[in-house]
């Protein structure tokens, strides 16, 4: 009884770390305001994966990938 307790433990403890997560969602942008969200490959910034704009009449533009190491700029209109 103890053994299948504690094997079970260490199935869920494995399955839970080995989850694949989502990269972080990005806040959204304000209403009028000029929104930048910039994508990077790792945490020191190095290189842009993507980005997101969303402009002051709500268009909105994306291009290549989303990450979880992200840059926001934001600007009133």
């Amino acid at each position: 009884m103890i053994r299948r307790a504690l094997v079970a433990a260490a199935v869920a403890a494995v399955a839970l770390v080995a989850l694949p997560t989502a990269p972080a969602q990005a806040k959204a942008c304000s209403i009028d305001y000029f929104c930048v969200t910039t994508y990077f490959s790792d945490a020191a910034h190095t290189t842009v994966v993507g980005s997101r704009e969303e402009d002051c009449g709500g268009l909105v533009y994306v291009w290549g990938t989303r990450s979880s190491y992200v840059d926001i700029y934001r600007s009133p209109c």
